[in-house]
Formats: C-alpha cells, structure tokens, sequence
C-alpha cells in the first residue's frame, strides 16, 4: 500500500482497550472525505475491533498491515 497518501498519522501504540478506538473516531471525525487514516497499535484486540467499527461507519479499510513486533498499521479511508 505504499501508493497510498497517509493524510493523518495516529500512534496508538502503548495503549489498550477502548483508548485506540476511541481515538481512531475521533480522528476520522476531523478528516475530511476521501482522506486517509494512518493508525499505528500494538494491542492485538484493536486489529479486529478498529476495522470493524470503522467499517460500521462507513470508512474504508484499506490495508492492515504488521508492522514489527506484534504492531500493526492499519490504513482507513474516511467515507
């Protein structure tokens, strides 16, 4: 996904349940349509949760990636 234009970074890493999530709304909510998300965790349960709430909402997953170590970079086109 490296043809992808990250508009926002979030580095969520370091932080559990529901502080990612949390914060991956409240990001989405500032972006504009169309631009794309970058968030950065490390908490296993957030790969699951992060993409099914999004996509609840409308956005787009666009790529789940890992990262390292047990860390993950998810990518979200806002709706």
């Amino acid at each position: 996904m490296a043809d992808v234009k990250v508009d926002k970074t979030l580095d969520v890493r370091g932080e559990v349940c529901p502080v990612p999530d949390v914060e991956t709304k409240r990001a989405l909510k500032k972006m504009e349509s169309g631009q794309v998300l970058e968030v950065l965790i490390d908490y296993p349960l957030s790969k699951e949760r992060i993409p099914a709430n999004v996509q609840k909402e409308g956005h787009e997953v666009l790529a789940i990636e890992e990262i390292g170590n047990s860390e993950w970079r998810i990518l979200i086109r806002k709706k």
